[in-house]
């Protein structure tokens, strides 16, 4: 199952909110750097002193024309102000408010992702539950990318073109899903795994 729709829309309005964290923390340590208040910083950009403040604590999405005036301002490049600080420590939090929760057809599967949203378009990776006889069926991905189901919890089936297979608790099911397929919860516990969706995988012959 990939992110598609409005799923995907929840997805990215993670991601933006992560990206505007990014800005907001470097453009404070910019400024820093370069010895400027927040009067100085707005008086070079042309950004009221007010949003400055409120984007440096991340209350606020700026435009993408603040964007450009505060990385002139500091002499930067966009993605100096957009990207994490090569020689910062990388820890991103998500909450679990923030985490997007997608959910299967019949309302007995539920996916949460927790991937990263850098990589959505090549590597997904969810948090699966299904209760019992619950079903998730997927279209196809595209070709070559492959599916990995690791089970925490129960037991799950998967299948894919006429194959089927059932992996319990501790063991893991690699599939292709660049054809429809189908995961189902057939016993009678709540079924727990991590699926990971490598859509750019080797094309398998």
């Amino acid at each position: 199952m990939g992110v598609e729709g409005k799923d995907r829309v929840k997805a990215l309005e993670a991601g933006a909110a992560a990206l505007s964290g990014h800005f907001g923390r470097n453009v404070a340590r910019l400024r820093q750097a370069s010895k400027l208040s927040l009067s100085e910083l707005s008086e070079r950009s042309g950004v009221a002193k007010s949003i400055v403040s409120q984007i440096e604590r991340n209350e606020t999405n700026p435009t993408l024309s603040t964007i450009w005036r505060l990385a002139r301002a500091l002499d930067v490049t966009i993605d100096d102000v957009l990207g994490a600080a090569p020689d910062d420590a990388f820890v991103e939090k998500s909450t679990r408010g923030a985490t997007p929760r997608l959910a299967s057809a019949d309302g007995l599967c539920r996916l949460e992702v927790i991937g990263w949203i850098k990589t959505v378009d090549w590597l997904q990776w969810y948090d699966f539950r299904a209760e019992p006889g619950g079903e998730l069926h997927s279209d196809a991905h595209q070709r070559g990318a492959i599916e990995c189901l690791s089970v925490r919890k129960g037991a799950l089936e998967v299948e894919v073109a006429g194959a089927v297979e059932v992996a319990e608790a501790g063991e893991t099911l690699r599939y292709r899903c660049d054809r429809p397929h189908v995961i189902r919860n057939r016993g009678r516990v709540v079924a727990d795994a991590t699926m990971v969706c490598i859509l750019r995988a080797a094309t398998m012959e």
